[in-house]
């Protein structure tokens, strides 16, 4: 399994230009290590935009989905740190999903990552996930420098929990749908999106709505055994 665990959280956001500097300050020395030291979290990764919007993403590898909706996370969420609570305030166009993870395949991570958000009729979304975890994503991580694909499917309920953290920044959108590819090189990871993954092609299958991104790794963290 190329991912760590069966859920993950799918982070994406914006940043003031005037909360940026305390943003890399406050995520890498306090956020991330926060996050990955809560018990279940196994890895957390953050990347920067190459082509498309918003500029960051964030991504939580975590054993699985009942980690996202327990104790230990949610007493974070409610007890966010000072330095949290001015930092979220710099947040502008965030989309989070707490996700399980429906498929994971490859042979490993990749520096750079594509990620497609979508939306469909929830009546079509069985066929959906069939169509693309037994045909598409296979295909995918046999296209050239492709290390990985996942697809995840967002617990709506759990993604929309009201928390003293969320309070502090603008309401988020919540994507029912994350597929992310990941690659050694950005060309490879735009090759795979265009080739597989295109709107037209996703519209084919019945998605009402998608946004496509390719972003480079700026931080890892992987939790302590």
């Amino acid at each position: 399994m190329s991912l760590s665990g069966s859920g993950v959280i799918a982070i994406w956001n914006d940043i003031t230009d005037e909360g940026r500097e305390n943003f890399y300050e406050w995520h890498d020395r306090e956020h991330i290590p926060e996050r990955v030291g809560i018990p279940g979290f196994l890895r957390g990764r953050r990347y920067i935009a190459l082509t498309g919007t918003p500029e960051y993403f964030t991504l939580y590898e975590v054993q699985n989905k009942s980690v996202l909706t327990g104790p230990a996370y949610l007493a974070r969420l409610n007890s966010p740190t000072e330095w949290t609570t001015r930092s979220v305030q710099h947040f502008r166009n965030t989309s989070r999903s707490l996700c399980d993870v429906e498929l994971t395949i490859g042979a490993g991570s990749g520096g750079f990552i594509g990620t497609v958000r979508f939306d469909c009729d929830p009546g079509k979304d069985t066929a959906i996930l069939e169509k693309i975890s037994t045909t598409i994503l296979p295909r995918v991580t046999e296209e050239l420098a492709i290390s990985a694909a996942h697809i995840c499917r967002a617990d709506e309920s759990a993604s929309n929990v009201k928390t003293a953290e969320q309070r502090g920044r603008a309401a988020n959108m919540v994507p029912r749908w994350v597929i992310m590819v990941e690659g050694a090189t950005e060309e490879a990871v735009a090759h795979a999106l265009t080739k597989h993954l295109s709107t037209t092609v996703l519209n084919s299958l019945g998605v009402t709505e998608s946004m496509q991104g390719i972003y480079r790794l700026q931080f890892d963290l992987v939790a302590r055994a």
